[in-house]
């Protein structure tokens, strides 16, 4: 039947003239990717079933008002604060994406050295990521995501520069804009969750949607900077990205500020130096909570290394027609969409088989052990361990189950942080997680020019390997969970 299908597709014409085992994969993908947005829309979290008394107990809600909402209300509620918080993240991480899609192309039209811009950045995210947290929960974290936005902007219209140093000056800028974009705004959404006081329960299916979402921005990321390259030029992507954050800053003015110490009633309570001592010291003196930052670190850190390799990799296996990596790159990007369509069901699941305690755990444990089962195939095919009459076929579905697998850990992660970081300190914290995330990247990075593919993809499997071990050490952790600050 499938092949049917794929025949009457391809039958229409309207095809590009790709190879015929990437339309293949871009036609299965595309066709699992709907029956899995339809079957998942169907679905109800066992938590909206609930009577509006049991979620009533769940919420913990600050005050005796809250109380008397009926579900609906609180649901309508939810909605439409949800609402507010990703459209706003789809519209950074599409401008985001256009901007990783042709940063490369457009410094080697400039010519100039761009490991030393790309390193760089890195390392100014790395020197800036401790500090920023604090500020971050210091000065409020509205305040952060539009000093990201203003950021951003700038350094994109830095982008048009042919100078050097001015493109020098825009990569240690795009260091600190990063852990921002990656700490302000899910601190943000984080407390506002609680300060409102929705079920913990919803903030998986936020993190779930912006999973979904993300992968939905990539490949739609990936045509609008073509056209707009086509029209504009190499510059024309990041032309693109300034206009989406201009729309982005003017949707987060419309939020409410929050801080690292709500409950107090004094955000200027503490000084920015004691914000960063007690984040950094939670950090050490809680293991979980650095437990869950390694893994965040390796994971991540694997996956970035898994993007430097799959191009070549790809390229080295020599398929008939070439690589379209365009079209791959789609394939892909739906993989990831479908984890995060899946996640909620997953978590229900992993829940009625063992407790909605450590439901996050489980998964996230079971979800790392496939990702690292899924990168050792292509070493064991590249180096013959694994015979098979078509490797590269093989090879590139390990590929799409590796992207599978990242759909899901972005939700389960930000959940799991959400649980065990304290509000009070999300930025601090979340920021000093990019820690060792950056010296795994810049080691990735590094390892990928002086190792064989096979051995870097043997190193990705054993770091998703110890994030899922590390993980697991958290299920029957019988240590109460610190009340949020």
């Amino acid at each position: 039947m499938l092949e049917n299908i794929l025949a009457s597709v391809k039958g229409l014409g309207l095809l590009p003239d790709w190879p015929e085992w990437a339309l293949d994969i871009l036609i299965i993908m595309s066709i699992l990717l709907a029956i899995t947005l339809v079957a998942t829309s169907f679905y109800t979290p066992e938590d909206e079933k609930e009577s509006t008394e049991t979620v009533g107990e769940k919420r913990n809600p600050k005050t005796e008002d809250t109380k008397k909402k009926s579900h609906k209300e609180l649901h309508n509620e939810f909605d439409s604060f949800r609402r507010s918080y990703i459209v706003v993240y789809l519209v950074i991480m599409l401008a985001d994406w256009m901007q990783g899609t042709h940063m490369y192309t457009l410094y080697l039209s400039y010519g100039v050295n761009i490991s030393a811009l790309f390193l760089t950045g890195f390392l100014s995210g790395a020197i800036f990521a401790p500090f920023l947290g604090s500020a971050v929960d210091k000065f409020g974290r509205k305040r952060s995501c539009i000093v990201y936005c203003i950021l951003e902007i700038v350094i994109n219209t830095m982008e048009h520069s042919t100078d050097f140093t001015t493109l020098l000056l825009g990569r240690v800028l795009g260091g600190i804009s990063t852990n921002l974009l990656f700490s302000a705004f899910e601190s943000w959404m984080t407390t506002e969750h609680r300060r409102r006081g929705f079920p913990e329960e919803w903030l998986s299916r936020t993190y779930a949607e912006a999973s979904i979402g993300n992968g939905a921005m990539a490949i739609f990321a990936g045509i609008l900077a073509q056209v707009l390259e086509d029209n504009f030029g190499h510059i024309g992507p990041f032309q693109g990205a300034i206009a989406l954050t201009v729309l982005a800053l003017v949707l987060v003015l419309r939020w409410e500020e929050n801080y690292g110490e709500e409950k107090s009633g004094n955000h200027n309570k503490s000084s920015l130096y004691t914000q960063f001592i007690d984040g950094w010291t939670t950090t050490i003196k809680d293991s979980r909570v650095w437990r869950i930052g390694f893994t965040q670190a390796l994971s991540e850190g694997a996956m970035y290394t898994f993007v430097f390799m799959w191009v070549p990799v790809l390229l080295s296996q020599d398929p008939p027609g070439g690589v379209p990596t365009g079209c791959v790159f789609a394939a892909l990007m739906m993989a990831i969409t479908m984890g995060g369509a899946l996640f909620p069901p997953l978590q229900s699941l992993i829940s009625s088989i063992f407790s909605k305690a450590v439901a996050p755990e489980v998964s996230a444990s079971l979800i790392y052990l496939v990702a690292a089962a899924s990168m050792v195939i292509p070493p064991a095919c590249m180096s013959g361990i694994l015979q098979h009459d078509d490797c590269f076929t093989i090879i590139v579905i390990s590929f799409l189950i590796m992207e599978f697998c990242v759909g899901l850990f972005m939700p389960v992660a930000g959940t799991l942080r959400s649980k065990y970081v304290p509000d009070s300190q999300q930025g601090a914290i979340l920021n000093i997680f990019r820690l060792p995330l950056n010296a795994i990247v810049v080691a990735g990075t590094y390892a990928t020019d002086v190792f064989e593919a096979s051995t870097v993809f043997a190193l990705v499997s054993a770091c998703l390997l110890s994030a899922a071990l590390l993980q697991a050490s958290l299920i029957n952790d019988k240590v109460p969970r610190k009340k949020q600050d």
